[in-house]
This record gives structure tokens, sequence and C-alpha cells, in this order.
């Protein structure tokens, strides 16, 4: 008897089982499902997306446009908040295309003076600037505040017009031939031509501020004005007239 009351209990327990089971599967279908986490975006233009742009000086955008196409890959805008790279890989072929064409101004900025007599004056800096990269980069960055200030514009853009302007498209070489020497006009590269330029405003910088109550920042801010409006008031300007006149002259 013992044994069928045994058997009894189990069969009334088996379709109690069953009958649970069926109600978590029917639970597991009506409860929703959760839907996959979306994979994160990765690689390097997920980074450029999300990463906030870097201004000049924290201030100005690099977004500008260069006009002049020979001068397009020699014009490096690399953005760079405070372009310093102290001329690492200077040893290079072409490493200058390679440095912000902000720093090559600040670069140029920091000479010594000439020592000769230019423009009515004997220039003689004693070296004040040589190799005082942080001094001159305030110079500059100064200079960009007050361009903005006065004009409203991207300094950068205006830095980018006054190049195009004051790059001289012609110059002229000696050439020795049979014991005669005579200048031959010959036509510039445009790695040449940016530094051209970059030369004269440097040079129109410090005639600006020399014997004036300038300050050098002041000087360099009205030279890029000037040059970017092709103002013929501009030292610059005069100097790249000049060289073209005398290759006009020599051909």
């Amino acid at each position: 008897m013992a044994e069928e009351t045994q058997t009894v209990q189990v069969a009334k327990e088996e379709p109690a089982a069953a009958e649970t089971e069926a109600q978590q599967a029917a639970a597991r279908q009506a409860k929703p499902r959760r839907k996959p986490p979306t994979p994160k975006a990765e690689g390097p233009a997920a980074s450029e997306e999300n990463r906030p742009e870097t201004l000049l000086f924290d201030k100005y955008s690099y977004n500008v446009e260069i006009h002049d196409p020979s001068l397009k890959n020699y014009v490096n805008l690399k953005p760079i908040a405070y372009p310093t790279t102290y001329r690492r890989g200077s040893q290079k072929d072409f490493s200058k295309a390679e440095i912000n064409i902000v720093e090559r101004l600040e670069n140029t900025l920091m000479r010594g003076g000439t020592g000769g007599r230019i423009g009515g004056h004997v220039i003689r800096t004693k070296g004040r600037l040589q190799g005082k990269k942080l001094k001159v980069m305030k110079i500059v960055e100064e200079s960009f505040e007050l361009i903005n200030r006065q004009t409203g514009k991207n300094p950068l853009q205006v830095l980018i017009n006054a190049l195009e302007a004051t790059a001289p498209i012609e110059d002229t070489t000696r050439v020795v031939y049979g014991g005669i020497t005579s200048n031959v006009a010959v036509d510039i590269s445009a790695s040449r031509r940016l530094d051209v330029a970059l030369r004269n405003i440097a040079m129109a910088t410090v005639l600006g501020s020399f014997s004036a109550k300038k300050t050098i920042a002041q000087a360099l801010a009205t030279e890029l004005s000037m040059a970017a409006n092709f103002d013929v008031n501009s030292y610059a300007i005069k100097r790249r007239n000049e060289i073209e006149r005398m290759a006009r002259s020599a051909k």
C-alpha cells in the first residue's frame, strides 16, 4: 500500500511541474527583449568628430582660403594653438614647408639689426629678438588681436592675403659669361617667393617700430593690414614692385 501511495503522489507532481515549465516559457515570451547596445564608433574618424576644433592662440580659426595656387603647397596651416616646434627636423629636405606659417613669421622676426642703412635709417637692434621665441610669439599674438579689433577679420586670413600680395613673381640673378657680369631675369620658385615675402614683412616691422612711437606689435599689424589691401605705402609691396621692375628691365 505504501508503494502505491508514493506512485500516486509522483504522478500528481508531474503535471504540476509541467504546468510550471509552461508558465515560465510563456513569461519569457511575453517579457520584452532588451535591445543590444549600439556599438561605439572606433577609429580616427570617431575621434576627429568628438575632438574640439583647434584654434590659433585659442581664438582664431584655421579655416582660411589660399587663392595663389603656387603657394598652397608651401603655406602650412596645420592646426596648432601655439605654433612652436623649435625647428625639429630642420635637416630634412623642404622641411620649411612642414612648419606652420605663423611660426615661420615668428622665426623671421627673430633677427638682429642689419647694421646697414635701410629706408634712411641705420638699423641696429642689438639682437633684441634673437632667440626669444616666447617674446616674439606674444608680439604676433598681440598684433593679431589688433588686426581683429580694427578690421573684424580673421587675422590669419589677413596674413595669407598679405603674403600673396607681397610675394614677387620674378627676380634677377647675376650671370658671368666671358668675364662679363650681367643681370638676367628669372622666375622665382614658390618656396623662395614665400621666403622673400616673410623677410620683407619682418623688415617692414623693424623699420616701422624703429625710432617711432609704435610698438613692434603695432608695426606688424599695420604692415599686414596695408599689404593685405595692396596699399602702395606698404614697405613689402614697394619691395615687390622694385624687384619685379628690375626683372622687367633685365629682360
